[in-house]
């Protein structure tokens, strides 16, 4: 049960009871209102429960005419300001109505309220609140205090996502039995840090995914930092060779202080191979340096001492060298997906779809060689071409006709240019590289 009276009060009582208790602190406010009350690395007391808080935090667009009406409930007309006349009746309003399940996602009125409830304990709805480090908000302040103005093109080597920016989840993937173990041998490595720090198993938590584009190593590393609530700080090592970013080592240095800063977070190194790749070309020195640097860097970060899950991926495993693959201690295979796989990909893909006489194994069949990537955008043109005929149900041939145009473009990309082309393009001036978008 919800409503906007309901979610207004809520919001209300929770401000107010964790204004009162200085046992709490933010892990005990649910995020959506900590963001509202968020300021300078903290939240500070009291809150204040104004018409323009209460809307941020509620989503409800008028919360004072939605409470106007209950017999506990008043507002100054000058602050904006709303609060309660009587609190116990407005405990008393609450309790009857919000649901055991919703109310284990407030820590602060399950601590008010624990005696009272026979389902829901203190520690538990904390230990299920998502916490602080999580937070958006979090992020943003302990970034604007790492970087001054001269710094904030470090930001342009890094993008740091809070776990409620990420849509995915490991259920919304189609997972190898390989990757499924890999990946829950790590969530019990985070789970018992303290254990392993103890008996002296440090070197853990370093991961290298490999295989073709399209197959999910960014996606997965990703959604598990949606699962475990981690920040995701995502590094294009190509990057490091831009011009705009100053130097090169230095800013390799800043990378790992921001995953050491943000943790516990997961720290996603794409295009590894361009480490080897560098290591064994012309490239100028400085870049070499920060190559040295980051396999430096990546010896001494620890998921048991730092906090900080390293995850490395590359679409060309064999350009790493072995000063590369010693930094891993697990590899995980990201093959493309198989006929089985296929078929689970677009029974995912497609929940929200409506579709006749739908039939994923026939399209598997028929999507040989295709990646989980491939498969989404076959299914995008699916959409778009009903959608050009106003039509919001798909059927089986939309698909067929799809995968069928998607494999006549994918032919066009590989074919040879003609003569003619190919000659006009070394007069323009090739520079004789092959250049790979």
């Amino acid at each position: 049960m919800s409503s906007p009276e309901l979610d207004v009060v809520e919001f209300l009582l929770t401000a107010s009871l964790y204004t009162e208790n200085r046992d709490l602190d933010e892990r005990d406010l649910p995020p959506r209102y900590r963001r509202v009350f968020w300021e300078d690395g903290e939240v500070e007391r009291p809150l204040t429960t104004t018409t323009n808080t209460a809307a941020a935090a509620t989503g409800v667009e008028r919360p004072w005419e939605a409470v106007s009406g209950l017999m506990f409930t008043d507002r100054d007309d000058f602050s904006g300001k709303i609060e309660f006349t009587d609190r116990d009746m407005a405990e008393e309003w609450l309790l009857e109505r919000i649901p055991d399940e919703r109310l284990a996602n407030n820590p602060t009125l399950v601590y008010a309220f624990e005696d009272r409830l026979e389902d829901v304990t203190y520690e538990e709805a904390r230990e299920q609140n998502r916490p602080i480090h999580a937070d958006r908000v979090w992020i943003d302040s302990l970034l604007e205090e790492m970087f001054d103005e001269d710094e904030e093109e470090m930001l342009d080597l890094v993008d740091v996502r809070a776990p409620e920016e990420i849509e995915m989840t490991l259920e919304d993937l189609v997972l190898t039995d390989d990757q499924e173990q890999e990946i829950h041998k790590v969530v019990k490595a985070i789970e018992h840090r303290d254990y392993l720090a103890e008996i002296g198993l440090r070197e853990i938590g370093k991961l290298l995914f490999v295989g073709p584009p399209g197959t999910g190593k960014t996606s997965v590393a990703r959604a598990l930092a949606q699962d475990l609530d981690l920040p995701f700080v995502e590094v294009k090592l190509s990057m490091i060779t831009s011009q705009y970013l100053g130097e090169t080592a230095k800013n390799v240095d800043k990378t790992f202080e921001v995953a050491k800063r943000l943790s516990p977070c997961i720290l996603f190194m794409d295009e590894f191979d361009f480490v080897a790749k560098t290591r064994s070309s012309d490239e100028h020195a400085a870049i070499k340096r920060a190559v040295n640097t980051l396999l430096k860097s990546i010896d001494e970060i620890s998921l048991i001492q730092d906090d900080v899950l390293l995850i490395g991926a590359t679409n060309h495993p064999d350009q790493l060298d072995a000063a590369a693959w010693r930094r891993f201690d697990e590899i995980v295979n990201f093959p493309k997906p198989d006929r089985d796989m296929r078929s689970d990909i677009l029974r995912i893909v497609t929940r929200r779809m409506d579709v006749d006489d739908f039939d994923p194994d026939e399209l598997a069949e028929a999507t040989e060689g295709l990646t989980g990537s491939d498969l989404r955008l076959v299914l995008r043109e699916a959409v778009l071409d009903a959608l050009t005929e106003n039509r919001t149900t798909l059927t089986q041939q939309d698909m067929l006709d799809a995968i069928e145009d998607f494999e006549e473009r994918d032919n066009l990309k590989n074919m040879d240019m003609i003569e003619g082309d190919a000659d006009a393009l070394v007069a323009g001036g090739s520079d004789g590289h092959d250049h790979d978008d």
